[in-house]
């Protein structure tokens, strides 16, 4: 049997990694600035969390919830503590794109609505109504398409309130930093604009965090730079540090009952284990102030180089930005220096999504690798 080919893929085999390395069947070693879309939080096979992980699955992987499961709790309340989110609920699945399923699925289910605001660039994952609200066209299918979505430009917040004021929507979607759509950021005044408008016209506020939570940003939201308060907050990528897990926080305005939502395999013993131990490895090694101090370090190598022409996101969630389209470049850098990094919707942005584990000495090693390159670009 052929294996469906949908993705492009390099020609890389990883079998092993550690930490911030990678290294394929030859034992060729890559230094990973892109940790898998940003999923790799603390670090490839981190020892705290293989242990917690093989001791979980020698006593229970799994069960369903219809029982209780007192690993959800912990988890739960280390989410509370870590993130700040005092109040909030915890649903928990098995992707990004479940997250902002059930996130969008709630929003009507509370409000008794059914259209979704979102904005241009923006990546939501591509399943039913996530991937419709989702800016790219070739990933809706027409049963997609059905989906009653109004896409504004980013910053839009005039547009914003025309759509709200129809009373018909019933959640804004947003990326406090966008993702694939290439780490765009709007102001405050737009952030917090939304939010008003959406408690003026009783429309959920989603904050889809799914890659920019879990500390990547220096903060443990990217949204808590800002004065909003999310109606429901989407959660994954670096949530599990590569086991599969997502999840929705819900603020206690919106009330639970039974069968409302559901999932076999989310929040599964494995799953919890996994994510717990990734909170618990961020607190313990201050891995968000790592965030913040690796990338004021990193800036100050970026802003040395004259033919980055901007740059992009905050703390491990960044994106250089070139006058010429960079495909060539980022294989450059993975098959003669050995780095990965990744690609946007914006053809011309190198995206920077490496562990939080990441140290000095490993963005040197990029730059230096990067100025080589540029140096063949530009002669």
């Amino acid at each position: 049997m052929s294996l469906f080919n949908v993705y492009p893929l390099f020609d890389i085999t990883p079998v092993k990694a550690d930490d911030v390395f990678v290294f394929d069947e030859n034992n060729t070693k890559y230094l990973d600035l892109y940790g898998g879309h940003a999923v790799i939080s603390i670090g490839h096979s981190h020892p705290k969390y293989v242990a917690a992980i093989s001791d979980q699955v020698a006593k229970l992987g799994f069960y369903s919830n219809s029982i209780q499961n007192p690993l959800q709790v912990k988890l739960a309340d280390k989410l509370e503590q870590l993130s700040g989110c005092k109040d909030y609920d915890l649903f928990l699945c098995n992707s990004g794109a479940e997250a902002n399923e059930n996130a969008l699925k709630l929003a009507s289910f509370h409000n008794e609505k059914k259209k979704v605001v979102a904005f241009k660039n923006g990546f939501h994952g591509r399943t039913s109504a996530a991937v419709a609200a989702t800016d790219n066209a070739k990933i809706i299918a027409p049963i997609n398409a059905q989906q009653e979505v109004e896409i504004l430009e980013l910053g839009d917040l005039e547009g914003v309130e025309k759509a709200l004021a129809k009373n018909d929507v019933c959640a804004v979607i947003i990326e406090c930093i966008q993702g694939v759509g290439g780490l765009d950021e709007s102001t405050a005044a737009f952030y917090e604009g939304v939010d008003v408008l959406c408690k003026k016209y009783n429309t959920c506020f989603i904050a889809d965090e799914v890659q920019s939570g879990f500390g990547r940003t220096g903060d443990f939201f990217a949204y808590q730079k800002y004065n909003v308060i999310p109606d429901i907050v989407s959660i994954a990528k670096g949530m599990g540090n590569g086991f599969p897990i997502g999840g929705i926080l819900i603020h206690p305005n919106i009330k639970a009952s039974f069968g409302l939502l559901g999932t076999t395999f989310g929040g599964n013993h494995l799953a919890c284990v996994a994510s717990s131990t990734v909170l618990e490895v961020i607190e313990e090694e201050d891995l968000m102030q790592n965030a913040e101090d690796i990338s004021a370090y990193f800036l100050e190598q970026a802003k040395e180089i004259s033919a980055i022409k901007n740059i992009k996101g905050r703390g491990l969630m960044l994106g250089l930005e070139f006058d010429f389209p960079i495909a060539e470049l980022r294989k450059k850098l993975i098959f003669e220096h050995k780095i990965f990094t990744g690609s946007a919707k914006n053809p011309n942005l190198l995206r920077i999504l490496p562990p939080l584990t990441i140290k000095k000495e490993h963005v040197d090693l990029f730059f230096e690798a990067l100025k080589n390159e540029l140096k063949e670009i530009t002669t």
